[in-house]
C-alpha cells in the first residue's frame, strides 16, 4: 500500500476520484484471482471428468470410453432384464409393479448415497427443482414401465421401448433446441423400424395386448423421451456427478411413490405378499436393483460424454441383444425376418456412430464416385490423343 501512494501518478487519479464515495484514503482497488486449483473442487480436475462406479474415464481416449461404457450398458441390463422377467414370473407379483419400483428406487438411493461417501466432492451442484422434475419424470418411466408388465407381455412392451428414439431426438429439437442431420433422422428410424419387425414374430406367438398395459407403456415412453434430454442438459449445465444425480433423482421418486401407495391403499398388500416370498421377491429386487444402478451409471455417462440420443441408441441396441439371448436360453420359433430386421438395426448403429464422427469418417458420395470416373475417362482420353 505505501508503494502504491508513493507510486501514485495522473492515471489513477481519476479512478481515485470515482471511489471517494467510499472512503477518501482508498487509492486503489485490488482484485485477487484464484487459480484454477483453487477455484475448482478437489474432485472435479476438469469441466470433462467423468468418473463412473470410481473410474476416471476421462483419461481414456473417446473410442476407450466409448467401449467401456458400451460395455457396461450390455452386461449390467441384460442382467437386469433376465432379473426382471424373473420377478414378474412369480404367481401372483404382477399386480405388484409400483412397489418394485419403490423397492427399485430405495436402493438406488443407498447406493448413490453410498458411492457419494467414496469420492471427495460431495457438494449438490444441480438445483432442488431440477431434481423433482427429473425425479417425477424417473418414476413415470421406470414405474409405468414396471406396471406395464403386468397387463403386457415382454415382447409387446419391448415394441413400445424400442420406438422410443424418435421421441428422444423430438425432445431435443424442442428442449435443448438441437437440429439433428438426415443421417440422425436415419438411424433412428432403421434401429425403430428394426427392432419392431425383429419382436414381431415373437409377439404374435403368443399376443397379449391390454389396453390399460398401452396406456401405461405409451406414458413411459413419453417420460423417457423427455428424461434424457433433460439430464443431458442438466449435468452439462451444472457438471453434476453421476452418483449425485442418481442419488437425488430416486430418493426423491422414492417419496414420490411412498405417498402415492400409501394414499391408495397399495402399500400393505404388497408387504404381505412379499414378506410369503422373500427370496424370489427382496432377493431378486437387490440383484435387479444393483445390476441396474451400475447400469444407470454407464448410461448417465454416455449421456454427459456423448449425449442423449447415442445413449438411447445402445440402450436400444442392447434390448436387441436380450431378445437374441431369449432365443438360445428359450426355445422359440425362427424366421428368416429376424435376420433382415437385426441387420436394419445394424445399419442403424452404424449410421448415428458414422453421424457423430462425420469429421472423421469420410465415405464417398455417388456425385463424388462419378465426378471421379468423368475425370478418369477425360484423363484416359487425353493420354490415348497424346
Amino acid at each position: 500500500e505505501e508503494q502504491a501512494e508513493d507510486n501514485s501518478s495522473p492515471e489513477c487519479s481519476e479512478p481515485v476520484a470515482m471511489d471517494l464515495k467510499f472512503t477518501s484514503s482508498r487509492k486503489y482497488i485490488s482484485i485477487s484471482v484464484p487459480s484454477k486449483s483453487q477455484a475448482m473442487s478437489p474432485h472435479i480436475k476438469s469441466v470433462d471428468d467423468v468418473v463412473v462406479l470410481g473410474m476416471n474415464l476421462s483419461k481414456f481416449s473417446k473410442p476407450t470410453q466409448f467401449f467401456v461404457c458400451v460395455s457396461g450398458v450390455f452386461m449390467f441390463y441384460l442382467i437386469y432384464g433376465y432379473l426382471q422377467e424373473l420377478i414378474f414370473s412369480v404367481e401372483g407379483f404382477k399386480p405388484f409393479g409400483w412397489y418394485l419400483t419403490l423397492v427399485q428406487f430405495g436402493f438406488y438411493s443407498i447406493f448413490g448415497l453410498i458411492e457419494l461417501q467414496l469420492i471427495q466432492d460431495k457438494r449438490r451442484r444441480i438445483p432442488g427443482k431440477t431434481y423433482m422434475i427429473i425425479a417425477f419424470l424417473t418414476v413415470g418411466t421406470m414405474g409405468l414401465s414396471n406396471t406395464s408388465l403386468g397387463y403386457l407381455n415382454y415382447p409387446t412392451q419391448v415394441i413400445f421401448k424400442c420406438c422410443k428414439l424418435i421421441p428422444v431426438m423430438i425432445g431435443g429439437v424442442f428442449i435443448q433446441g438441437k437440429r439433428y442431420n438426415i443421417v440422425d433422422v436415419s438411424a433412428a428410424l432403421c434401429m425403430s423400424l428394426g427392432l419392431i419387425w425383429f419382436t414381431l414374430a415373437d409377439s404374435t406367438v403368443a399376443p397379449n395386448f391390454n389396453l390399460t398395459g398401452v396406456i401405461l407403456i405409451s406414458l413411459a415412453l413419453c417420460a423417457d423421451a423427455v428424461i434424457g434430454n433433460v439430464q443431458e442438459k442438466a449435468m452439462k449445465l451444472h457438471n453434476g456427478s453421476n452418483s449425485e444425480m442418481v442419488l437425488y433423482s430416486y430418493s426423491i421418486g422414492f417419496v414420490y411413490i411412498l405417498f402415492g401407495l400409501t394414499c391408495t391403499s397399495g402399500l400393505s398388500p404388497a408387504v404381505t405378499f412379499c414378506s410369503k416370498h422373500p427370496v424370489q421377491t427382496y432377493g431378486y429386487a437387490f440383484l435387479f436393483s444393483l445390476t441396474g444402478y451400475f447400469g444407470i451409471s454407464f448410461v448417465l455417462a454416455l449421456i454427459k460424454i456423448f449425449g442423449a440420443l447415442l445413449a438411447v441408441t445402445v440402450t436400444t441396441g442392447r434390448k436387441a441383444m436380450t431378445i437374441v439371448l431369449s432365443f438360445l436360453f428359450f426355445a422359440k420359433p425362427f424366421t428368416l425376418q429376424y435376420v433382415w430386421s437385426g441387420l436394419l438395426v445394424v445399419l442403424g448403429i452404424f449410421l448415428n456412430v458414422y453421424s457423430k464422427n462425420m469429421d472423421k469418417i469420410k465415405l464417398p458420395s455417388l456425385l463424388g464416385l462419378w465426378k471421379k470416373s468423368v475425370e478418369e475417362r477425360k484423363s484416359r482420353t487425353l493420354s490415348q490423343t497424346v
